[in-house]
């Protein structure tokens, strides 16, 4: 009798060697009884690291970095197809069209004075000669993510100055843009320049948008005009996606499970997103092409996530009705080995009543998977919020339940979770993300095996069952709340 791995976080997921084989050198995989070894134990510190090492050195033969589009990370793409053939998996990589961004000239003119700015990616370009117009500042304690921030104010023909935080630039600029603002400027929410960000993708782009220092951020609040000069280049280029799935289990309840493979131009993206890659490759290679499960999964290797969740995006929109459907559940991971680690599982049920709303029905379950598992480490997790800052966020779009674990990336970390965890109070999870010391040396590799395994631990538990107390919708049920959403 098979028995069920939703009924308690303490049960292990288990691999033991099976009776029959999908090769000669290849035996089948079964998830068990409680007597052998699991496969959260299967997905080591030692293999993850591994993966990093890897994806470290193709990003130190090509320019530093692995960003879509590149050598680099075609290089990646290279990697893990080997890995993922070479355990069995019959492997697709399909491309799509996204574009690329330069920014050609960059200066912020303040009372004569030049300050350093920063072109978010795909801003559209100023003329040569730049936007020289008044200064508008969201009021103290406003976030600009709303027309209400701005109330009574006249934004028309002005540079918007608005704080970084709570939610993504592209909703800020947007916001500006439909209020008569001619550009925007994001200040950083912490010491130091803003030198990455994006506004997501040409359709959202409306205004040219660059970010400044926390430091400078006053002196452009203070000054009554400016001259922002941002030329810019969008173009259009193609990357891949690596998909791959087992041959067993059902196709009606798909455990589709990713993380982005690409990284930043800036730098070599171990942290970002190196480390759910590993996670999630390593749980592949551990259960193998043909495992005894109840459901099939699905593993998935986004491009271009860096570019405005392109290829995570265009995946779901290819899908048919029908594909969507026979989704079960989607599991994403990104970001497990942040320098000033913090341990986060993705508020399914909106319990924490931050930003966005609870995920589709099935996604609280999800949320109670990890956090239980984690406290079986004696890992107290918080929640963090669906911000729509990663691949998740086309699923949820759609009504697929959601959710992961995540180590945090520039949100600081509180005094309550510095004392929970360790680690740094009031400094970010990541220094640095989206820099080039995003390294394997950088990574808190304590928390990478800790989030490994839970990595591990949650796509057994589901490509088991996804029913019962930590279920999601099946059947009826799942047509009734999606049809709702």
């Amino acid at each position: 009798m098979r028995i069920s791995l939703l009924a308690s976080s303490a049960v292990t997921v288990l691999i033991l060697a099976g009776c029959s084989s999908t090769s000669d050198e290849e035996p089948a995989r079964v998830f068990a009884t409680p007597d052998g070894p699991g496969l959260s134990e299967a997905v080591t510190e030692e293999a993850l690291v591994g993966h990093l090492e890897q994806l470290e050195a193709i990003a130190a033969e090509n320019d530093g970095n692995r960003a879509a589009g590149t050598a680099g990370y075609d290089a990646s793409v290279d990697y893990v197809v080997s890995q993922l053939e070479s355990a069995g998996f019959e492997v697709t990589t399909p491309e799509f069209d996204f574009d690329t961004f330069e920014a050609q000239t960059q200066t912020l003119s303040v009372a004569g004075a030049e300050i350093p700015v920063f072109a978010l990616s795909y801003s559209p370009t100023t003329t040569a000669e730049g936007i020289t117009a008044r200064v508008v500042g969201a009021p103290a304690g406003a976030d600009g993510c709303e027309a209400t921030d701005y109330t009574g104010l006249d934004l028309a023909g002005a540079v918007a100055v608005v704080p970084r935080g709570v939610c993504p630039f592209g909703v800020k600029q947007t916001v500006a843009a439909e209020l008569g603002a001619a550009a925007a400027i994001i200040v950083n929410n912490e010491p130091g320049p803003l030198d990455s960000g994006t506004l997501g993708d040409t359709d959202t782009a409306r205004i040219p948008t660059g970010g400044v220092s926390q430091e400078d951020g006053a002196a452009v609040l203070a000054a009554p005009e400016v001259t922002l000069t941002l030329v810019t280049e969008t173009e259009t280029t193609t990357s891949r996606n690596i998909i791959a799935q087992t041959t067993t289990g059902s196709t009606e309840n798909v455990v589709v499970t990713g993380a982005h493979l690409d990284s930043v131009p800036e730098g070599p993206g171990i942290s970002d997103n190196g480390t759910g890659t590993a996670a999630v490759l390593e749980t592949a290679l551990q259960m193998g092409s043909a495992p005894e499960v109840t459901n099939a999964v699905r593993f998935a290797f986004w491009g271009a996530e860096e570019n405005g969740l392109v290829g995570s995006t265009e995946y779901v929109e290819g899908l048919s009705d029908e594909d969507k459907r026979n989704i079960a559940l989607y599991l994403n991971f990104d970001m497990i080995g942040s320098n000033n680690a913090g341990y986060l599982a993705y508020d399914g049920d909106d319990s924490d009543q931050v930003g966005e709303p609870a995920g589709p029905a099935g996604s609280d379950a999800i949320e109670r998977t990890f956090v239980e598992r984690l406290a079986t480490e004696g890992v107290a997790v918080d929640g963090t919020d669906f911000d729509g800052r990663s691949d998740y966020g086309p699923f949820i779009e759609v009504g697929i339940p959601a959710g992961g674990v995540f180590s945090g990336a520039d949100e600081n970390k509180t005094g309550a979770q510095a004392e929970k965890w360790g680690g740094t109070a009031d400094q970010t999870f990541d220094e640095n993300y989206h820099t080039d010391q995003d390294t394997l040396a950088n990574v808190d590799r304590a928390a990478l095996a800790k989030n490994g395994a839970a990595v591990a631990y949650g796509i057994g538990v589901y490509a088991q069952s996804v029913e019962g107390p930590n279920g999601v919708p099946v059947g009826a049920e799942r047509e009734a709340a999606r049809a709702e959403g």
